[in-house]
């Protein structure tokens, strides 16, 4: 019957009008929840499938959406991303639009990806993530002129749409978390100087350290690249410190990161949790696993991905959200690596 079944077919079984029909297929108006699940009953009953190439053609789009990245090591993780394009594709699905993905080794690579497929027209627009200062990706589409939307900020002096979680408050959070418990020497393993992400982060340790009246030791800064080896390398340095100097509760910029500092307080001989607190930055489902279980920073990444693809959709439609840069907030969740009362009831 598919072949054969039209779109008053279905308005038909539904008892609404074609338009209606319409609307709900084309996500094109709204419609009461009760409407369009009585539109998509008709549509799965009778099997009826628009002709969606020739509908598309005539509306000059693809439906496509593009997603280029390059892939962690191997002896890294990414739980993050890999839950933002998890969440991005759902958003997008609920919109009528897919998405085509294209893992690239180097940023010429991406470039040279975005650029064929605007010439061939295979896609209506970009999501980026991982952006920075200066981002080649950025400028390069802002140059183009063409649709696009990123996890995460670039440079300050360029339009675009974006969504990115609040590191700097994040950071603050976790800091003033530390400073209740009553830590007073505290580490802050930050990413290179390059990374816009890791100075948020750095910003927000060095204004709750500041505002809780704390000279900081310089030695407490550590620059680490985001593996678990420079985590690992930076934990022993810090905890070969004098006494007097060495901190006891480290702030980082990842749970990958965390899982570093958390061996090396343990092959150290400083029992993480209890004589040094430890907080990541993700919560990864690990995070919950280790022991102690690691205290992180939670990112609202199915509402980043549900808030850029809103942004992308009405970008296409020649249209500009009102909120086009979004600064979502993380949550704090306390565990055992940085809370001793939850260390201590967790031996009991």
């Amino acid at each position: 019957m598919a072949g054969t079944t039209t779109i008053r077919d279905v308005a038909r079984e539904a008892h609404v009008s074609i338009a209606t029909v319409s609307y709900v297929l084309n996500d094109s108006r709204r419609v009461t929840e009760e409407t369009r699940q009585r539109v998509l009953g008709a549509v799965t009953r009778l099997g009826y499938r628009a002709n969606i190439t020739a509908r598309n053609l005539q509306a000059n789009e693809t439906r496509l959406f593009a997603y280029t990245w390059q892939p962690s090591p191997p002896d890294q993780f990414n739980p993050i991303l890999d839950s933002f394009l998890q969440a991005a594709v759902a958003a997008a699905a609920r919109r009528g639009y897919r998405f085509l993905v294209f893992p690239t080794a180097t940023i010429a690579d991406e470039l040279a990806t975005y650029q064929a497929l605007i010439l061939e027209g295979q896609v209506d627009g970009f999501v980026l993530s991982n952006t920075h200062l200066e981002d080649e990706r950025v400028r390069c589409l802002l140059d183009a002129g063409f649709p696009f939307v990123a996890f995460g900020r670039s440079n300050p002096g360029w339009d675009f749409s974006w969504v990115d979680v609040d590191g700097t408050a994040g950071v603050r959070m976790a800091v003033e978390h530390l400073l209740a418990q009553g830590h007073r020497r505290i580490s802050c393993l930050s990413w290179p100087a390059p990374s816009l992400a890791g100075q948020h982060r750095l910003n927000g340790f060095l204004a709750a350290m500041q505002k809780a009246g704390l000279a900081i030791d310089p030695a407490w800064i550590e620059r680490a690249e985001n593996t678990y080896a420079d985590a690992y390398a930076s934990t022993r340095r810090l905890l070969a410190l004098p006494p007097d100097r060495r901190p006891t509760a480290i702030v980082t910029m990842s749970d990958l990161m965390a899982i570093g500092v958390i061996n090396a307080a343990w092959d150290a001989g400083a029992e993480p949790g209890r004589e040094l607190a430890v907080i990541g930055f993700d919560d990864a489902p690990v995070a919950r696993f280790l022991r102690p279980s690691l205290t992180s920073l939670r990112q609202p990444i199915a509402e980043v991905g549900e808030r850029l693809v809103g942004m992308l959709v009405d970008l296409c439609r020649a249209q500009r959200s009102t909120e086009h840069e979004v600064l979502l907030q993380p949550e704090l969740i306390v565990r055992a690596s940085s809370d001793f009362h939850v260390w201590r009831a967790k031996q009991l």
